[in-house]
């Protein structure tokens, strides 16, 4: 069950923002996609460990790809992981097999089929999209069909619209989910509405995508940073995980503050040279890999689109 609820959880072309990469960033981006590609099993995929057990982390894996894709770099590595990911056994154990059926699996794998120039409609043997679409509610929801419980949640539906690439229905429900405040809760239809930074920012790039407004989200998520330039989830302070994601719809200002803030906490000696830690305790080899992934989205100024 716990491989079952984890790969329910986990759950494009890319497109720069206005603020480019300096050549100094750059460097730092080559470091950290490259301490990432040297963390994949076999080169092919990276793994998580629970109870002294490490298991295949498929979603994990996807983020890997959009970081390379983000980097234009370890091309290979990104190749070889899309590459195991289209293995039936792979893929059936993400997405869902003997009834079950996890929403933000088809969505994320499909965004990655299109990463790397794969047909999301015949990847492993599957039609990704129509998988998905029959995941989705009369009221716009990507659900899961699960005995374990639905796990969907906002990241779920904004990869769908993002996968998708419009989707007039879906788009209508994740703008509908807003807070008063402006910003997105993680967790649909509850009471009272609690905006998230992680949520926000992955759904303010999937409105994007679907021509709708982000102006007061992107205003909440600014009022979110903190005197470090980095951005908090909700079980803490500043983290590398929720500023990378935020990084990727800024501008201006707040967008090289971000960065900044992601750049220190990149280890610069040693055999961990490349990697960046999930917050300014210092690296630790478990959360490094997700870390780092989704860093290097906000260090390039890449985002879904």
């Amino acid at each position: 069950m716990q491989k079952l609820i984890i790969a329910a959880v986990l759950g494009a072309s890319l497109v720069a923002t206005a603020v480019p990469a300096s050549a100094g960033t750059a460097h730092r981006v080559d470091a950290a996609a490259g301490w990432l590609a040297g963390q994949m099993a076999d080169g092919e995929r990276l793994e998580t460990e629970f109870g002294g057990v490490k298991y295949p982390d498929q979603g994990l894996t996807i983020d890997a790809i959009f970081a390379f894709a983000a980097a234009r770099t370890a091309g290979d590595h990104s190749d070889r992981a899309i590459t195991w990911l289209a293995k039936p056994e792979i893929s059936s154990a993400y997405l869902g097999s003997d009834g079950e059926s996890y929403a933000g699996a088809h969505a994320k794998l499909a965004v990655a089929a299109r990463v790397k120039g794969k047909n999301p409609r015949s990847f492993a043997g599957i039609d990704l999209i129509s998988g998905l679409k029959a995941l989705q509610a009369p009221s716009g929801r990507f659900s899961d069909r699960s005995q374990f419980g639905d796990f969907s949640n906002a990241f779920t539906q904004s990869y769908a619209l993002i996968a998708l690439g419009k989707d007039t229905l879906g788009a209508a429900y994740l703008a509908g989910s807003q807070c008063p405040d402006g910003g997105f809760p993680v967790t649909f239809e509850t009471s009272p509405c609690v905006s998230d930074v992680d949520a926000t920012a992955i759904v303010v790039q999937a409105l994007r995508t679907q021509g709708k407004p982000t102006g007061q989200a992107v205003t909440w998520l600014k009022s979110k940073q903190q005197a470090d330039g980095g951005f908090p989830s909700a079980q803490g302070g500043s983290n590398a995980n929720s500023t990378g994601l935020v990084a990727q719809v800024l501008t201006g200002k707040p967008a090289v503050r971000a960065r900044a803030y992601l750049q220190s906490l990149q280890v610069r000696t040693g055999p961990d040279a490349g990697a960046i830690a999930f917050d300014a305790s210092g690296f630790d080899k478990a959360t490094a890999p997700r870390a780092t992934a989704q860093a290097v989205l906000g260090l390039t100024g890449v985002s879904f689109g």
